[in-house]
Protein backbone atom coordinates (compact mmCIF):
# COMPACT_ATOMS: atom_id res chain seq x y z
CA UNK A 1 0.00 0.00 0.00
CA UNK A 2 3.12 2.34 0.75
CA UNK A 3 3.65 2.13 -2.94
CA UNK A 4 0.49 2.83 -4.64
CA UNK A 5 0.81 5.98 -1.66
CA UNK A 6 4.19 6.90 -2.89
CA UNK A 7 3.19 6.81 -6.78
CA UNK A 8 -0.36 8.86 -5.99
CA UNK A 9 1.74 11.71 -4.42
CA UNK A 10 4.02 11.78 -7.37
CA UNK A 11 0.54 11.66 -9.77
CA UNK A 12 0.03 14.84 -7.66
CA UNK A 13 2.99 16.53 -8.01
CA UNK A 14 3.37 15.83 -11.63
CA UNK A 15 -0.49 17.26 -11.95
CA UNK A 16 0.37 20.30 -9.94
CA UNK A 17 3.73 21.25 -12.46
CA UNK A 18 2.12 20.83 -15.47
CA UNK A 19 -1.78 22.66 -14.41
CA UNK A 20 -1.78 25.59 -16.45
CA UNK A 21 -0.60 28.79 -14.52
CA UNK A 22 1.58 26.91 -11.94
CA UNK A 23 5.56 27.52 -12.46
CA UNK A 24 6.58 24.66 -14.27
CA UNK A 25 9.54 22.16 -13.34
CA UNK A 26 12.81 24.01 -13.31
CA UNK A 27 11.18 27.42 -12.07
CA UNK A 28 10.54 25.21 -9.02
CA UNK A 29 14.02 23.47 -8.86
CA UNK A 30 15.96 26.80 -9.12
CA UNK A 31 13.95 28.40 -6.38
CA UNK A 32 14.69 25.78 -3.83
CA UNK A 33 17.57 26.99 -2.83
CA UNK A 34 16.13 30.52 -2.32
CA UNK A 35 13.54 28.87 0.01
CA UNK A 36 15.93 26.89 2.31
CA UNK A 37 17.86 30.44 2.59
CA UNK A 38 14.37 31.84 3.56
CA UNK A 39 13.53 29.46 5.67
CA UNK A 40 16.58 29.38 7.84
CA UNK A 41 17.01 32.89 7.62
CA UNK A 42 13.49 33.28 9.11
CA UNK A 43 12.07 34.81 6.05
CA UNK A 44 10.23 31.60 4.54
CA UNK A 45 7.19 30.44 7.98
CA UNK A 46 5.70 27.78 5.60
CA UNK A 47 8.31 25.17 5.66
CA UNK A 48 9.68 23.85 9.14
CA UNK A 49 13.18 22.98 9.76
CA UNK A 50 12.29 19.34 10.74
CA UNK A 51 11.20 19.38 7.29
CA UNK A 52 14.23 20.14 6.01
CA UNK A 53 15.93 17.96 8.47
CA UNK A 54 14.29 15.20 7.43
CA UNK A 55 14.71 16.06 3.51
CA UNK A 56 18.60 16.54 4.81
CA UNK A 57 18.26 12.62 5.97
CA UNK A 58 16.73 11.44 2.37
CA UNK A 59 19.70 12.81 0.99
CA UNK A 60 21.80 10.87 2.88
CA UNK A 61 20.29 7.62 2.89
CA UNK A 62 19.62 7.78 -1.29
CA UNK A 63 23.65 8.89 -1.20
CA UNK A 64 25.20 6.60 1.45
CA UNK A 65 26.05 3.09 0.78
CA UNK A 66 24.93 1.84 3.95
CA UNK A 67 20.65 0.91 3.48
CA UNK A 68 18.50 -0.74 5.27
CA UNK A 69 17.34 -3.16 2.53
CA UNK A 70 20.90 -4.09 0.61
CA UNK A 71 21.36 -3.13 -3.12
CA UNK A 72 22.20 -6.43 -3.83
CA UNK A 73 18.94 -7.90 -3.22
CA UNK A 74 18.27 -6.64 -6.96
CA UNK A 75 14.73 -5.00 -7.39
CA UNK A 76 13.76 -4.54 -3.02
CA UNK A 77 17.42 -2.95 -2.50
CA UNK A 78 16.69 -0.54 -5.30
CA UNK A 79 13.40 -0.06 -4.68
CA UNK A 80 14.01 1.57 -1.22
CA UNK A 81 16.26 4.30 -2.64
CA UNK A 82 13.60 5.03 -5.47
CA UNK A 83 10.89 5.75 -2.52
CA UNK A 84 13.12 7.65 -0.66
CA UNK A 85 13.78 9.41 -3.72
CA UNK A 86 10.29 9.51 -5.37
CA UNK A 87 9.31 11.01 -1.77
CA UNK A 88 11.94 14.11 -1.80
CA UNK A 89 11.16 15.06 -4.84
CA UNK A 90 7.81 15.29 -4.75
CA UNK A 91 8.23 16.95 -1.36
CA UNK A 92 10.46 20.00 -2.42
CA UNK A 93 8.80 19.88 -5.77
CA UNK A 94 5.25 20.71 -3.92
CA UNK A 95 7.12 22.81 -1.63
CA UNK A 96 9.20 24.95 -3.88
CA UNK A 97 5.99 25.60 -5.76
CA UNK A 98 4.05 26.91 -2.44
CA UNK A 99 7.49 28.99 -2.08
CA UNK A 100 6.95 30.64 -5.22
CA UNK A 101 3.40 31.51 -4.59
CA UNK A 102 4.57 33.27 -1.48
CA UNK A 103 7.18 35.02 -2.88
CA UNK A 104 5.08 36.21 -6.30
CA UNK A 105 2.26 37.31 -3.59
CA UNK A 106 5.14 39.04 -1.01
CA UNK A 107 6.60 40.72 -3.90
CA UNK A 108 3.37 41.86 -5.21
CA UNK A 109 1.13 41.86 -2.36
CA UNK A 110 -2.36 40.17 -1.98
CA UNK A 111 -4.46 39.74 -5.11
CA UNK A 112 -7.92 42.12 -5.11
CA UNK A 113 -10.84 40.02 -6.83
CA UNK A 114 -12.84 42.88 -7.61
CA UNK A 115 -16.06 40.26 -8.43
CA UNK A 116 -15.72 39.08 -4.99
CA UNK A 117 -17.88 39.96 -2.50
CA UNK A 118 -16.70 41.77 0.60
CA UNK A 119 -14.88 38.93 2.63
CA UNK A 120 -13.44 36.88 -0.15
CA UNK A 121 -11.88 39.78 -2.12
CA UNK A 122 -8.37 39.52 -1.41
CA UNK A 123 -7.28 35.82 -2.61
CA UNK A 124 -4.68 33.80 -0.18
Amino acid sequence: MKKAGRALAAWHAYREVKRPGTPGVLPRVRAIPRMLRGTLRGEYPHLSKGKIGMMGLGVAYIVSPLDIVPDFLAVIGVADDFGVFLWLMTALLAESGRYLDWERHRLTGPVVDPAAGPRERFAR
